[in-house]
């Protein structure tokens, strides 16, 4: 009896391993969405912005984490990302920042010098970087307008990682799919953005355990 006993939790223990080592090679992706109202679904629901509906297109194996404040400012996310870095452990951050600071007539170069900073934090911390890239209204005049998109291809350069070059297109130019104010899509441009951040995200998602700290002591110049 007790021989049959033994035989019986051996063959038991064989069966578990497999779904052991199983369950740790299918481990979530973390991916953070630091952004703004862009992407917190301002004047909409939930359920409706474009980082509700990325979760569900990436499904389970990433979790989204929508660390998005409405109004934020690069100052404002630079200063609250080591933080969310420590508490959420990401393997990949989407930046989406900076909107607001031109809005405001911030100086390129203050835009610059914190995107540069949350660039680098997060590379130190070890995760990805995705920069998503953002354009003002024509009324900002073409000098500004032209300091203020550099800041982004710049960085993307600077550091090599991947630039969705400019979040709204595609929306912005379609008055229709714009909210009242003029600045916020509305619930029906969502897929559209979504559009435009999927492919280069969802590849990065497949790619989550890519060492980029070899890279990142050297960034471009």
């Amino acid at each position: 009896m007790k021989i049959y006993v033994l035989h019986y939790l051996f063959l038991a223990w064989i069966a578990f391993i497999p779904s052991v080592f199983a369950d740790s090679t299918t481990e979530q992706a973390k991916l953070l969405i630091w952004g703004d109202s862009l992407s917190s679904a301002y004047g909409m629901s939930v359920e409706e912005g474009w980082v509700f509906l990325l979760q569900k297109e990436l499904g389970d194996k990433v979790r989204v984490i929508n660390g998005s404040v409405s109004g934020e400012t690069t100052g404002g996310g630079r200063s609250r990302l080591p933080a969310a870095l420590k508490e959420y452990k990401p393997d990949i951050v989407v930046i989406e920042l900076g909107g607001n600071d031109g809005l405001r007539g911030f100086r390129p170069t203050v835009i610059r010098d914190n995107l540069d900073s949350m660039i680098r934090q997060t590379l130190e911390f070890g995760a990805e970087v995705i920069l998503l890239g953002l354009r003002l209204p024509p009324n900002y005049g073409e000098r500004y307008n032209q300091q203020f998109e550099a800041v982004y291809t710049d960085l993307a350069s600077k550091y090599d990682i991947p630039l969705v070059p400019f979040l709204l297109d595609g929306v912005a130019e379609d008055f229709g799919l714009m909210q009242a104010d003029g600045i916020h899509p509305t619930a029906t441009a969502q897929p559209l953005i979504l559009a435009n951040v999927y492919p280069v995200v969802n590849a990065y998602s497949k790619n989550k355990n890519t060492d980029r700290k070899k890279n990142y002591a050297s960034p471009n110049k």
